[in-house]
């Protein structure tokens, strides 16, 4: 499957139980897709036990953030395994938090959604979360997409 290419998404949610003010909580994902136009829903898959799983659990409100080529530092940041704390990794990125999902929505994506989880699926080592729609941006619609291809970033052209 490494040679399959697919586009780099950031999946974030607000952990409202973590602390006096919670904490954000983000997760790189290349496995997330559109399941359906009617209803608007959406696909991704997160590995069982992860942080992002235990969190989308009980937290049926996130957003997703398609990110551009200029993105490839944060799609790093967020995919490394074993980090000690998610606040760290937001320190220095823009992003405001989204209304209807109360999740951080990074500054520069080429497209953020809001998403309200209605179903969570076993798949193995994973879980495939399906959600609706709640809203949709295309801030930097004229950015390019960020890759991913046999186990590194790319950028198109």
């Amino acid at each position: 499957m490494s040679r399959l290419a697919a586009g780099v998404t950031l999946i974030t949610a607000h952990d409202p139980e973590d602390g006096l003010a919670g904490e954000d909580v983000g997760m790189t994902a290349t496995a997330f897709l559109s399941v359906s136009l009617e209803p608007p829903l959406v696909l991704v898959s997160v590995r069982v036990g992860s942080r992002m799983d235990e969190l989308l659990e009980r937290q049926p409100c996130w957003a997703a953030s398609v990110l551009s080529e200029s993105q490839r530092h944060v799609a790093g940041r967020f995919a490394m395994r074993g980090r000690v704390s998610d606040r760290l990794l937001f320190d220095d990125i823009p992003y405001t938090r989204g209304a209807a999902s109360g999740a951080p929505l990074i500054g520069g994506a080429l497209s953020i959604l809001e998403c309200r989880t209605t179903q969570r699926v076993p798949a193995g080592d994973h879980t495939l979360v399906i959600a609706e729609v709640l809203t949709a941006r295309t801030p930097s619609a004229g950015g390019r997409p960020l890759a991913y291809f046999r186990g590194r970033y790319h950028q198109l052209g």
